[in-house]
């Protein structure tokens, strides 16, 4: 398969070949999903907390006393239904939400949503991008010259300090590297920009 391929100006310079093993595999859907919510899971953290009887203050004496006040008798003020007192069932902070998939199944999985990017014509690729400094204005320009719809994931070869900063400004673009490409992602932006070289190191690094 073959995506074309642009150079900085917005000219359309050629094309660049994907390797099928990567770009050329059906779809399985349920192994997208089944990817996506191990991404969604394990980025979750256990932050909601709620106290449990042993965690609220007070409670060390009984609220009154056991007979004559025509209330039923009560132990502690810690109690869950207690005004201020424990919450019953309630999150705790200890809750592990970690999923775990095979390696293999990863990679295919990712596999899959790379084919289903390049089926639907919405990979492209780009020769260089040149520049002296960082500037957000300067990448942005580039990007509207080039046939992008909505949001674009910038995929470089390896960490470039100038295309990393001028593009993290922009609500509508995300560079990441070829090593950290990944499900959800892939699912977030519409348009995949491959500079050329990352074709090739996405060659060294899945296969």
């Amino acid at each position: 398969m073959k995506i074309d391929l642009y150079k900085q100006t917005g000219e359309k310079s050629g094309t660049v070949e994907l390797p099928k093993e990567i770009f050329e595999v059906p779809f399985n859907k349920d192994l997208v999903h089944q990817a996506l919510m191990r991404q969604l899971s394990n980025a979750r953290r256990g932050t909601a907390h709620t106290q449990v009887r042993e965690d609220v203050r007070g409670g060390g004496r009984k609220p009154f006393r056991q007979k004559g006040t025509g209330n039923a008798r009560q132990g502690t003020i810690r109690a869950p239904h207690m005004k201020g007192g424990a919450i019953v069932f309630g999150p705790r902070k200890n809750r592990n939400f970690v999923k775990d998939m095979p390696k293999k199944q990863r990679r295919q999985a990712l596999f899959c949503a790379l084919s289903e990017k390049a089926r639907t014509n919405q990979i492209i690729a780009l020769e260089s991008y040149e520049a002296k400094e960082p500037k957000t204005k300067a990448f942005s320009e580039t990007l509207k010259k080039l046939p992008i719809e909505r949001n674009v994931l910038v995929v470089i070869p390896a960490k470039e300090e100038i295309i990393q900063k001028s593009s993290k400004n922009l609500p509508t673009a995300k560079t990441i590297t070829v090593n950290y490409l990944n499900i959800h992602d892939l699912q977030r932006f519409h348009t995949i920009l491959f500079l050329k070289d990352a074709v090739d190191r996405l060659k060294e690094t899945y296969l």
